[in-house]
């Protein structure tokens, strides 16, 4: 079923219904094929999009600039050197001028009102690309790559393990929910999500039949799950609390052993990346046969040019 979703920002999944999260993971495999078989459609030819960027990015920026470029479409990188995001201008005024020149907008920073602003006084779709709360469009690409191995998603578990508050986890939650997969965070009792999005989430869950749970055990929280996923044990603006993240989540590293406890010969492993092996991930998990991060790194690409096709 085709949604009309033109217009529209991408700043949470918050906003999306089951529906229209479905009908942007059929679209992102559509595009994933035509790529594949070298269809060339030029659908952005002519468009403009601006790429605000306070935060590096790897997989972020190469995404956004080669799915725009590819289809015809002229994309602007800008580093909080280049424009007055916030210092000089304020939010509002950045966003009107940019609404002005670009057909759309992308922002990873810190701030989850800024990509708010922006999408509010712009006058046209602005893509979170990352922000300290949420990071959707990393959620979409992970459950795409979960359909990919499994060929569905209603029923299946994923089990996240390190930082249960971080931007990541939070979006799997909201993901996981709203499409029918089983989530359970495991992580220590000061990382762990908070209580109101958990009841946010569960409101979904009930509805969609999935279960959304919150351990500290690990042997019983991975047991039967179908992915293992982690993030990496300090995120970005937080390098001041190294040290006490490591003596918190030494113990919840995923490796060999962690993989066997869940019991299933078929689960998979996943990292959004950069990943910092030898701290959350063990090398051998994730150079092995059941890791599928490089999957999931491509297809933020995929997912990532759906986004765009639907709302520009």
């Amino acid at each position: 079923m085709a949604f009309n979703l033109k217009g529209r920002s991408f700043l949470t999944l918050k906003d999306y219904s089951p529906e229209e999260i479905s009908f942007l993971l059929d679209l992102s495999h559509q595009v994933k094929r035509e790529r594949k078989s070298l269809n060339i459609m030029l659908r952005f030819r002519g468009k403009t999009l601006a790429l605000l960027f306070e935060k590096r990015s790897t997989r972020t920026r190469c995404a956004f600039e080669t799915a725009f470029g590819e289809e015809g479409g002229h994309p602007v990188f800008l580093s909080s050197q280049d424009i007055q995001l916030g210092a000089k201008e304020s939010i509002e005024d950045t966003a009107r001028v940019l609404g002005r020149m670009f057909d759309a907008i992308q922002f990873r920073g810190f701030k989850q009102e800024n990509v708010d602003k922006l999408a509010e006084f712009s006058g046209v779709p602005v893509y979170n690309g990352l922000t300290d709360l949420y990071h959707p469009t990393q959620i979409l690409a992970d459950l795409m790559t979960v359909q990919e191995v499994f060929g569905s998603l209603k029923g299946r578990k994923l089990v996240y393990t390190g930082d249960g508050r971080n931007n990541v986890a939070r979006s799997l939650m909201i993901g996981c929910s709203k499409m029918g997969v089983d989530y359970t965070v495991i992580s220590p009792e000061e990382l762990q999500p908070k209580n109101d999005l958990v009841e946010y989430c569960r409101n979904f869950s009930g509805e969609s039949g999935s279960k959304i749970e919150i351990a500290s055990d690990i042997s019983t929280g991975v047991k039967d799950a179908d992915v293992i996923y982690t993030d990496v044990w300090v995120s970005m603006g937080e390098e001041d609390k190294a040290r006490e993240r490591m003596e918190l989540l030494r113990p919840y590293q995923v490796d060999s052993k962690m993989m066997a406890q869940t019991g299933k010969s078929s689960t998979i492993f996943m990292h959004c990346l950069p990943a910092v092996k030898g701290n959350e991930v063990t090398f051998d998990v994730i150079e092995s046969s059941c890791s599928k991060v490089w999957d999931e790194a491509e297809n933020r690409k995929h997912t990532i040019k759906a986004i765009m096709l639907a709302t520009i």
